[in-house]
């Protein structure tokens, strides 16, 4: 994000500001940000007296002002970073009077995840003047692959477009796993590679032939020898491909049809920003609603709901996974 890279370059050159505010649903960038304040702005010789780090679970706003207005030791500014500060949603606008008349030598740290900050407050407006308002944003699953590409780059490594497809279907949109993962390749990979679906096989333990995403496409095609195939490998495999998920993903998929046969314009592009789908997966929207019509799409959304149900035991005896998969197929076949 240009937003962050502008933050680690204002820092970088020496352009730190007295209060960084990093809130959102999205904690990735939020762990960055803070930790990167947390390496850099003070030597490792200053750190011990003028770098501490408060939980938003164990003290208050008058703690983390006490903190902040306390001088620097031998240094020219402290750090006060405050994790889980989400924790003091309660109370959070009470530093506003720190915020309007903020500590010149602290730089005061907010971590307040997968919360925003009200806009219409007094707190939000000060700290726009006086400090930094980050703002982390979830991510759509269509722009996660962007992302990851990105991130690679800037590592020295590119990745296929199903390598990508098949790491957000199996991860989701969590950066910070996402992440994790990347890290693994990295590490095993020589520099200038390509990553392939067969690398994520080897060193991440996804299936390239035998995953939801191919699931998903073998369904769209009413392709029931593959979807049977893939169904079957699941069951063997139930801890590598929870039931639950699969569920999920495919009424995702089928809510998305089912949205795709209202629409009035069913060009690519107007598709793809309506479904917020990566323009790749178009072709299989298209292929799906021509085997599945909207009356057909409905039905199978209702039969998703209930199979999810009854894969948490909802209202049903556990049930073996390979038998609420063959169900599962049924009922949507």
């Amino acid at each position: 994000m240009d937003e962050v890279k502008q933050i680690v370059t204002d820092i970088r050159n020496g352009n730190i500001k007295p209060i960084y505010f990093l809130f959102g649903e999205e904690p990735y960038y939020i762990d960055k940000i803070s930790q990167f304040i947390e390496k850099n702005v003070l030597s490792e010789e200053e750190k011990g007296f003028n770098q501490m780090v408060l939980y938003g679970k164990e003290i208050g706003i008058d703690e983390i002002v006490g903190n902040a207005k306390r001088y620097p030791m031998m240094a020219k500014r402290q750090v006060v970073i405050v994790k889980e500060a989400q924790e003091l949603s309660r109370t959070i606008e009470r530093l506003v009077d720190y915020v309007e008349n903020p500590q010149s030598t602290t730089v005061l740290v907010l971590c307040y995840k997968y919360k925003k900050l009200d806009k219409r407050k007094k707190l939000y407006k000060s700290i726009g003047k006086h400090g930094v308002l980050f703002e982390s944003k979830k991510l759509y699953e269509n722009q996660v692959s962007e992302w990851l590409r990105k991130v690679l780059h800037g590592k020295g490594y590119s990745i296929s477009h199903k390598a990508a497809i098949l790491l957000v279907e199996y991860l989701g949109t969590d950066l910070s796993r996402i992440s994790k993962e990347l890290e693994k390749l990295t590490l095993v990979l020589p520099k200038e590679s390509q990553i392939t679906p067969a690398d994520i096989e080897e060193h991440i333990g996804i299936s390239k032939d035998y995953n939801n995403f191919e699931l998903k496409k073998a369904i769209g095609e009413r392709n029931v020898l593959k979807a049977t195939r893939i169904i079957n490998y699941f069951a063997q495999n139930p801890k590598d491909n929870p039931f639950v998920l699969t569920v999920t993903l495919l009424h995702n998929f089928f809510s998305q049809l089912l949205q795709y046969h209202g629409l009035n314009d069913h060009s690519p592009k107007n598709v793809a920003s309506a479904l917020r789908i990566n323009p790749y997966f178009v072709g299989e929207y298209q292929t799906a609603a021509r085997h599945y019509p909207m009356k057909k799409v409905s039905s199978i959304i209702s039969h998703l709901r209930e199979m999810d149900l009854k894969g948490k035991g909802v209202g049903a005896i556990a049930i073996p996974q390979a038998d609420l998969l063959k169900e599962l197929m049924a009922k949507i076949f």
